[in-house]
């Protein structure tokens, strides 16, 4: 049966798959201009530096593109991926279109925006934005890390990939909150299931890059991962994310009863105190544990009750993976229009660059609740 798309679905499709592309040149062009990496020291010495962004918008046939057009300390650089004072251009749209239609692969990019604006470019300028851009991903996942994080969360989300043939894969995503309250991307991976024994892996990369210790690692309680975790950070302490655990037991007990005993279990997790809340898991056990034996188990987990070791300015953030599942249901929201990304490689970079957006945005902002409390979690070490 042949299957009828709306021209306003496709027109946005169009419209998001050219905003990636031109602001990922954008910033690789202040890259080739300063003439160091973005996570390079040196740059700090250079005499010059990048300083922020500002957005602007470049109307289409497809829709307004949103472009962040980025900045340098000294006020030097000129973009020259868009055409001088234009915010409107045909042939822009038709030649990178292309590139949408090819599969994104960063060279042709560089190719079709030289054939369009060639005397912008000279030859060793296509060749460093071509290199720089290819190095991304692996300049995000080699930079070094701070030694010492307050909390890091893990989840993974699941994306549409290619491979021979179309299947959605396993994307694992860390998000850690520094002692100053501030939060990153730390490091990520793709797998076709999702399993403690890759999340360990990637836990390895963390400490091989930096990461010496972390106080709290939040995950959703997938079978084998603190096994995971105390191998490679034996000291952190363990919270199973408390609203995957309402979501189990919400799983195991008959539909009348749910919002009843859930309601239970969202006393324990909103209590003002440690003891309050071990008092309340004494409560729904003797209460239920007729009727949901089942259920008993998952109470009888102490790493439900994990953040009550910490101050209760930051309790809210840490007692679930909220935090984290929230960007994922972002990159999924971008990525609900695309049928798939044609390879692995296409996908790191779609993700680093939703990475980087997030670490440019959230590294200068401190965490609700974190501010406080710095010197106390140093101390926690």
């Amino acid at each position: 049966m042949e299957t009828l798309i709306n021209k306003g679905d496709l027109d946005d499709l169009f419209r998001r798959h050219l905003e990636l592309p031109i602001n990922t040149l954008l910033q690789a062009e202040l890259t080739a201009f300063l003439d160091y990496e973005k996570y390079d020291r040196i740059g700090f010495n250079s005499g010059n530096s990048r300083n922020g962004n500002y957005s602007c918008s470049f109307k289409t046939e497809y829709g307004e593109l949103n472009l962040v057009i980025p900045r340098d300390r000294n006020g030097e650089f000129s973009q020259q991926t868009l055409p001088a004072n234009k915010r409107t251009d045909d042939s822009l749209e038709t030649t990178i279109i292309q590139l949408f239609q090819k599969g994104i692969t960063m060279s042709e990019i560089s190719e079709l925006i030289e054939k369009m604006y060639g005397h912008h470019y000279t030859p060793q300028t296509i060749s460093n934005i071509t290199q720089i851009v290819s190095e991304e991903v692996n300049a995000f996942k080699e930079r070094t890390l701070e030694s010492k994080y307050s909390v890091i969360f893990m989840d993974a989300t699941h994306i549409p990939l290619k491979r021979q043939t179309v299947s959605k894969e396993a994307v694992y995503i860390v998000i850690g909150i520094r002692l100053d309250g501030t939060k990153e991307v730390l490091g990520f991976s793709i797998a076709p299931t999702e399993s403690a024994y890759v999340w360990k892996e990637i836990l390895q990369d963390l400490k091989k890059r930096g990461l010496e210790k972390v106080l709290l690692v939040v995950t959703d309680g997938l079978s084998g991962i603190n096994d995971s975790i105390y191998n490679v950070y034996p000291n952190a302490q363990f919270q199973q994310c408390c609203v995957h655990v309402s979501r189990n037991i919400a799983h195991k007990v008959r539909v009348s009863d749910r919002r009843e005993i859930c309601n239970d279990f969202k006393s324990v997790y909103q209590s003002r105190s440690k003891e309050e809340a071990m008092d309340q898991i004494s409560f729904m056990m003797e209460k239920w544990k007729k009727q949901y034996p089942r259920v008993i188990k998952l109470l009888m987990n102490p790493a439900i009750l994990t953040f009550y070791n910490f101050p209760p300015s930051i309790r809210r953030t840490i007692y679930s993976t909220n935090l984290i599942e929230g960007f994922n249901k972002q990159l999924k929201k971008y990525t609900k229009r695309k049928e798939q990304f044609p390879n692995e490689e296409s996908l790191e970079r779609f993700l680093v660059s939703q990475f980087n957006n997030y670490n440019q945005k959230f590294l200068c902002r401190v965490h609700k609740g974190f501010k406080e409390i710095q010197d106390t979690l140093e101390s926690m070490f």
